[in-house]
Formats: C-alpha cells, structure tokens, sequence
C-alpha cells in the first residue's frame, strides 16, 4: 500500500536562524549566549537581535526601550481583566492566567498598532510615487473609509486631546537620532482626518509606537509583538498581585450586578 504525505507550503525542511546549540555552547542570532550575551546586553538590545538578526544601534534601542515601558501598563484594562479572572479561577496556572490575557490583542486592544505601521507605510508608498505627505495621507485616509475600515491609533476614550505618551515617544526618537518619516506621516494623517470623518481624533499611544518604530531598524511585520511583549510584563505584575490581594472574583461580581437581563420575560414582575 502507498503512501503519501500532504505538502503545504514550498519548504520540507525546518530552517531557522535564530539560534542552535551543542553540547558545549548555546549561539544565538550568530553570539555564544553565555560569552557575548548574559550580563552583557539588555533584554531590549536582546529582544531586537532576536527580531532582527542584528544588535540595535545605540537609537534604535533607545526607542524601542521607550515604547515597550509606554505600553505595558495601563490599570485594569480588559486584558488585566481577563487575566485576573482565569488566575482567581485558575491560580495554580499563571501562564493560563498570562494567556488570557495576551489573547485578547486584536484590531482594538494592542493590536492597533500593526494596523497603524500598515497605514502609515501605505500613505508613505503613496507619497513616493508623487506629491506630499497631506495630499498621500487624504488619499489613503479615504480609501480606508470608503472601504469601511476604521483609522487605526486615532482618538481615545480618555485622553481628549493627543495621548501624552506620543508627545513623549515623539521627544525620545528625536533625542535618539531616529528617522522621524514616520511621525510626519503620523501628523499629517492626524491634520486630515477632521475632514473625512467627520470627527477630530488625536494620536493615541498605539500610533505613536509605529510612528517612532518605523524609523528604527525594527521591522513592520513584527510591530504587534511590542505590545504583546510589554503588556506581558504588566500581566505578570497584575498577577503577582491578584496573589496576594485578589481582585480577579470581585470583577466578575461587579460585572453580574450590572447585568441587564432583555431575554423573554424581561421586566416582568416575580410571582
């Protein structure tokens, strides 16, 4: 009897660069990480050459550092929440606990700032092929509207006028010696967009990350794993908590005594 076995994708083989390791050394990115790495690169610089194969710059850590401490925390957001609950429910699982609240990154929970590096590369491919940077934003601001897609990193339901966190990532790229592109493109959209929706949204952190980002040598595909990584931290921190002064059952009751019920019988009197 024959058999066979069903390809997906062009390789057969398993490839990495990353790291590999003998029953001597451990190499990481190409650096033994006993002799070139412990003790002797942040986790920042690390979390970099991980990504990108090669040591940052002295500027290009400088803001990536800045945006993972300007994402982490945040209070109890919904995924400290989610996090909180499945550790009161689960405390003998912390990393089930961790996940949980990692799972909840999307389009609007951290997420947003993939989704923002992508705009603004779009308005920055635009601009390339003819005119400036007003004119590229208003055409690609509009071709996300027309095609029902919201305008990612803009507004806040807390933060009115722009986030203070961007003015802040803005001064740290400067004070790095970064490319500063992408944090043009980021304002020029900011200027825009009063116009096409109707409504005047600011810069809010998870526009700023990639606005700053983009100037490094950090790549776009991996923009989502900043706030991932950062929000980890917070998690962690949360958790440590919940241990000691838990927090995780009196969200969910909370959320029970505030339930609405709008079911059949809804508003009927007990008998």
């Amino acid at each position: 009897m024959s058999s066979s076995i069903n390809k997906i994708g062009k390789s057969t083989v398993p490839r990495t660069a990353i790291s590999t390791s003998d029953e001597h050394s451990i190499t990481v990115r190409g650096e033994d990480l006993c002799r070139d790495l412990i003790g002797r690169i942040s986790f920042t610089d690390y979390f970099s050459l991980l990504v990108t194969g090669q040591r940052p710059s002295k500027g290009d850590a400088m803001v990536l550092d800045a945006t993972l401490v300007a994402i982490a925390e945040h209070g109890m957001v919904p995924s400290v929440q989610a996090g909180r609950m499945t550790y009161a429910a689960a405390p003998d699982a912390l990393q089930g606990a961790v996940a949980a609240g990692i799972l909840g990154c999307g389009s609007v929970i951290l997420g947003a700032s993939e989704t923002a590096g992508r705009l603004f590369a779009e308005v920055d491919e635009t601009a390339k092929q003819g005119g400036d940077l007003a004119g590229a934003a208003t055409t690609v601001v509009r071709r996300w509207r027309e095609a029902g897609r919201p305008v990612p990193g803009y507004g806040h339901p807390l933060h009115k006028e722009r986030d203070p966190r961007v003015a802040r990532l803005f001064e740290v790229a400067k004070e790095a010696g970064t490319r500063l592109r992408f944090v043009e493109i980021a304002e020029a959209i900011e200027q825009v967009i009063p116009g096409i929706v109707g409504k005047d949204l600011r810069l809010n952190v998870s526009a700023a990350i990639p606005a700053v980002l983009l100037g490094t040598n950090f790549p776009l595909r991996a923009l989502r794993g900043v706030p991932i990584l950062a929000r980890t931290a917070s998690l962690i921190a949360h958790l440590g908590e919940e241990a000691v002064n838990p927090s995780g059952f009196a969200l969910s009751y909370q959320a029970t005594r505030e339930l609405v019920y709008e079911g059949p019988g809804a508003g009927e009197e007990a008998k």
